[in-house]
């Protein structure tokens, strides 16, 4: 079925029986593969299960990693919606990245917290659109391929960041390509700071930020004058033109949105998180946020959900690691 296309299935279908048909067998398989390597599939389940929601903490770290997929799997689907294959999600979180960092280096110590977190935010929207809008145009305006384009693009992105961290912003004195550590006015407050009952975890505001971004990804989309030239264009970008809809500017805006989503995954980590920049702080969010978009069939609570399991497994995986050690 190609992107846009109606699907036969009931809208409900697709969104809860088609998922947890696709969970059941990736265990069934998962299952399979454990026990053929001599591992009891029961056993590991459990520890999954115990090390994403077992204690405190481990929640705490589910979703905080559920907060970085749940932009990156909005991004994607934004990017659908209007037809489109977007795969530069790791460049465009890298580039984010770039602008939280320039916003960091350069006013951590000069602005107060409620001027300098908006104004990293924005920057990390903006440089996220921004490397998202030249694959955009380039298919707009020239006929390339979108999906070609935004995997070059990521290479393109990682090779650049590099260069920056390792010669340009590189913490004065460090052997290690990152950058100074930010001021503390400039860190997101984490949840166990503003609720004392929570336990420790990188649990950030960012995780509210996510939720309020899927309930309004899902109130433009389905309830707005725009929200629906996106998906006429993403149904039949012919008959979308026919009626004269500009297909080329929802192509561009459609990616300028996705890769400023993504952007804000990057805010999670570097103001929620690690508080500094480094080369692999993306940990592959983009590409994560292509499953967890498909997975969610592109609306906000399968999103929500199956970013949740992705967060679930990145986070309990090192507790069958460490079992099996």
């Amino acid at each position: 079925m190609k992107f846009g296309q109606p699907s036969t299935l009931p809208r409900w279908a697709q969104l809860t029986i088609l998922p947890a048909l696709n969970l059941l067998a990736a265990l069934l398989v998962t299952g399979l593969v454990t026990w053929m390597i001599g591992e009891n599939p029961w056993e590991c389940l459990q520890l999954l299960i115990h090390g994403a929601f077992g204690y405190g903490e481990g929640i705490g770290y589910t979703l905080f990693y559920t907060t970085s997929f749940i932009f990156a799997g909005l991004s994607v689907a934004t990017a659908f919606h209007a037809g489109l294959f977007n795969i530069g999600g790791e460049g465009q979180a890298y580039l984010a990245g770039l602008g939280v960092t320039l916003v960091m280096l350069g006013f951590d110590h000069a602005l107060p917290p409620y001027v300098l977190i908006p104004l990293a935010m924005l920057a990390a929207m903006g440089f996220g659109a921004a490397w998202a809008y030249i694959p955009a145009y380039l298919q707009a305006k020239r006929g390339s391929h979108i999906v070609v384009t935004t995997i070059m693009f990521n290479f393109i992105a990682y090779s650049l960041m590099l260069y920056l961290i390792s010669h340009q912003l590189i913490e004065a004195g460090s052997q290690n390509p990152t950058t100074r550590l930010f001021a503390e006015n400039g860190w997101i407050p984490q949840m166990h700071e503003l609720f004392a009952f929570l336990p420790n975890s990188p649990l950030n505001l960012s995780f509210v930020f996510a939720l309020l971004a899927a309930g309004l990804f899902y109130l433009i989309v389905w309830h707005s004058r725009w929200g629906f030239t996106l998906r006429t264009v993403g149904t039949n970008e012919h008959a979308a033109g026919y009626a004269g809809m500009s297909v080329s500017r929802v192509i561009i805006v459609a990616m300028c949105v996705s890769g400023a989503l993504v952007g804000l995954a990057s805010v999670n980590d570097l103001l929620g998180s690690s508080h500094r920049m480094n080369v692999l702080f993306t940990n592959g969010v983009g590409f994560v946020g292509i499953a967890v978009a498909l997975m969610g069939r592109n609306h906000p609570v399968g999103i929500i959900l199956s970013a949740l399991l992705f967060g679930a497994l990145t986070q309990a995986a090192p507790t069958c690691r460490s079992k099996n050690r």
